[in-house]
């Protein structure tokens, strides 16, 4: 593996999209939701054997497992529904929901090779094994590039930059109105909003923490929430845009300080409102930072496949319901533009 970089953003910020025209260059393994995947454990602290490495990849995420249950079309989910070994009735594994299925047709035999190498590597760090799969992964397609992307991912930046001190971090974000506005509309982020009022309304940091009689005293509305008793219907309520906006704002303004403290020859931002602006251009330059060459192949696939009406949804909201929006992401907007003059563009 020649270099490591990860893309972080706030969540339907266009880093799909970005991933799959990465999935395209020849030099590039693009690594879709590879740590969103195992949340909220991605990185255990101490010291992990390779069997309880695999275990962390290996074992369904509950909170995934319980939407792909009761079918809630999340479309990052990208396991097969058929002719798959894994599903509903036994769960699927965290790494073969989203990571695999872009990897290759047959994601169960990818499953397998991993399956037969991983619970013998050696004990180390969270991080060592990490870099051990990204190597593993890169030298069986043949990339020599790695670039991992997971969704809602800016909560990581300081750990991401301690754990992989050599790894370039790619800040990708969108109009914040834009950005809200989508998530309202995902039920990703649908449950993220709920899980947050939860979080609030009992001081827990992350939903597994919670003991059986804050569970309890859970309204019923959120109670639905939990994994164990998963209710499709609760994603369904009416959620106010605000929530959204706020989210997205918060995202914004706390990711700023852990940005500044990275070195600026490792880091690199990505307006989505630019890339699909002018493709060719930013991925050429972005290719610069990730040191691999601006195929031209390469470059004409990604100008087909990154889609320009995606830009300014927002617009299309009422009046009052957008000026709104605009007024709740204007603190982060602030942040993001003084975080680009820290940031090399």
């Amino acid at each position: 593996m020649r270099s490591l970089n990860v893309v972080v953003g706030t969540g339907r910020c266009g880093s799909t999209a970005l991933s799959q025209v990465l999935a395209d260059h020849p030099e590039v393994l693009s690594l879709s939701e590879l740590f969103a995947s195992v949340a909220p454990h991605t990185f255990p602290p101490g010291t992990l054997t390779g069997a309880e490495f695999w275990r962390l990849l290996a074992e369904p995420n509950p909170f995934f497992d319980a939407m792909l249950r009761e079918r809630v079309r999340v479309p990052e989910f990208r396991y097969p529904r058929a002719p798959g070994r894994f599903g509903a009735t036994i769960g699927v594994p965290a790494i073969a929901m989203m990571t695999l299925p872009l990897l290759t047709a047959d994601p169960d035999a990818l499953f397998d090779e991993l399956a037969e190498q991983v619970p013998d590597w050696p004990s180390r760090p969270v991080a060592g094994h990490y870099t051990a799969l990204f190597e593993w992964l890169a030298e069986r397609f043949g990339r020599g590039a790695v670039v991992e992307r997971s969704g809602f991912s800016l909560q990581w930046i300081t750990t991401l930059a301690r754990r992989f001190p050599a790894a370039g971090l790619v800040h990708m974000f969108r109009d914040g109105p834009d950005c809200a506005l989508s998530m309202s509309r995902h039920p990703g982020f649908r449950l993220i909003v709920l899980e947050n009022r939860i979080k609030a309304l009992t001081g827990v940091r992350a939903i597994p923490e919670l003991s059986p009689a804050e569970i309890a005293a859970l309204p019923p509305e959120l109670a639905r929430v939990l994994p164990d008793r998963f209710d499709p219907a609760v994603l369904d309520q009416p959620l106010p845009l605000a929530e959204f906006a706020r989210l997205w704002s918060r995202q914004i303004r706390e990711a700023g300080a852990d940005l500044a403290a990275v070195p600026a020859r490792r880091r690199c931002t990505v307006a989505y409102e630019e890339l699909v602006a002018d493709p060719r251009a930013e991925l050429t330059r972005l290719a610069a930072f990730l040191a691999v060459e601006p195929d031209p192949e390469w470059l004409a696939a990604g100008e087909r496949l990154l889609d320009r009406a995606r830009v300014g949804g927002a617009r299309t909201l009422p009046a009052a319901e957008l000026a709104e929006l605009r007024e709740l992401c204007a603190p982060g907007e602030q942040a993001l533009a003084a975080q680009r003059k820290e940031i090399p563009s």
